[in-house]
């Protein structure tokens, strides 16, 4: 009986910790692309949430796996801490808010999709509606959750997602969709842009890895890296990845590139060397940042490079350029993408894919803790330029 009444009264009081935002929530499904695609568009929902005072929902990471037909929905914390965010903005997942407040403030009747203009369904036919569950991922996603729309919300043209660039674009959205008559305004995809918005980059300091991953990730570098410091590297050379930067000579940015060549080529320009290194250039280029590293820190040599691909992830032909270095090049044996990532942020130097989404993710991270990192082929060598001598690395966190 006394069990009973505790429970009940535990039950009670966690229902009565879940309160209503008078300001509103905003909802969106991640449905473009893979992980990397979604970090970035999840960095511009939080700071449009941030823009219109509204409680961001946490929507799942949307993942495709092998042998499946429709969609995996996996929970956001499962990858990351909801707590850090809140020091940001206000967020709730996406679970306990259709379990606690969804029944009440959120009803089938009043389940609106909302979206730019008309979206074409599977068949061709637009519905004069948003179409938010057709196809995949968009019908797996929302069915996760039991969620039928009763009707489709146009916002455009009017309304867009750059909360940045003019100080009016928030105020037009809460003065046009007011929490009181739109609790909830639930995107048929991200209200974000991709890339991630330059203005948007720092808020990937709020993004903390899950207890489950930044311990296995501690535990590789402890259990299985030689002793020493370490260089992370990410190649991007999968058969899809081969098609995608076909494209190079008719575009002058790419998926994630302006976070070396800048947001207006600034930098440089899209080469297919940027896009997909050659063995000569990776391996060139590992050699120059073990020399440079030795030199700045010679008390903490590099002693392994760990490598994270999509396919091939060279360990032979590394470890064969590089044994006479006293280096081991390894990656993990599960081949989990988000342990991988969760590694690289912790390597004394990382090399990356500047087109990438995927390296883009770890450069952020790095960013945010005064880490350094490099791009493949970037900036294009100089024939016959030497190697100038390099700052001090700082140390991975201690173990």
């Amino acid at each position: 009986m006394y069990r009973l009444v505790g429970l009940l009264l535990a039950f009670l009081t966690f229902a009565h910790s879940i309160t209503v935002d008078e300001h509103g929530y905003i909802m969106y499904c991640p449905c473009m692309g893979r992980f990397g695609n979604q970090a970035d568009h999840f960095l511009g929902s939080f700071g449009f949430a941030k823009a219109l005072n509204r409680t961001l929902v946490l929507p799942p990471w949307v993942e495709y796996r092998k042998g499946e037909v429709r969609s995996i929905q996996v929970p956001f914390d499962t990858y990351f801490q909801v707590g850090p965010l809140q020091a940001f903005h206000r967020v709730i997942t996406m679970e306990n808010f259709m379990k606690t407040l969804a029944p009440s403030l959120w009803p089938p009747a009043e389940r609106i999709s909302f979206c730019y203009t008309e979206r074409m369904g599977l068949d061709g036919s637009t519905g004069h509606g948003c179409n938010a569950k057709s196809g995949n991922p968009f019908g797996p996603f929302w069915d996760t959750f039991g969620v039928e729309f009763a009707g489709s919300e146009f916002f455009g043209p009017k309304l867009n997602y750059d909360i940045h660039h003019g100080d009016s674009m928030a105020r037009r959205w809460s003065e046009r969709y007011p929490a009181a008559q739109w609790p909830v305004l639930a995107f048929t995809g991200a209200p974000a842009a991709f890339p991630v918005q330059q203005e948007n980059l720092l808020l990937h300091r709020y993004l903390r890895w899950s207890v489950k991953y930044e311990t296995g990730a501690k535990q590789f570098i402890r259990d299985t890296l030689p002793r020493g410091a370490f260089i992370g590297v990410h190649l991007r050379n999968g058969i899809d990845w081969v098609r995608a930067c076909e494209h190079v000579k008719e575009s002058s940015n790419l998926f994630s590139s302006p976070q070396c060549l800048g947001y207006r080529n600034e930098h440089g320009q899209l080469t297919a060397e940027l896009c997909m290194p050659g063995r000569d250039t990776i391996i060139r280029q590992l050699k120059r940042q073990i020399k440079l590293h030795r030199e700045a820190a010679p008390d903490n040599p590099i002693r392994a490079v760990f490598v994270a691909s999509d396919s091939n992830h060279m360990l032979g032909e590394l470890n064969d350029a590089l044994k006479r270095m006293d280096v081991t090049v390894v990656r993990h044996p599960d081949g989990n993408p988000h342990l991988d990532l969760a590694i690289l942020g912790r390597a004394n130097h990382f090399i990356g894919n500047c087109i990438s989404s995927y390296s883009a993710f770890v450069k952020r991270e790095r960013d945010a803790n005064g880490f350094p990192s490099s791009f493949w082929a970037f900036p294009p060598e100089k024939p016959g330029a030497k190697v100038k001598g390099a700052g001090s690395s700082p140390q991975h966190e201690e173990l």
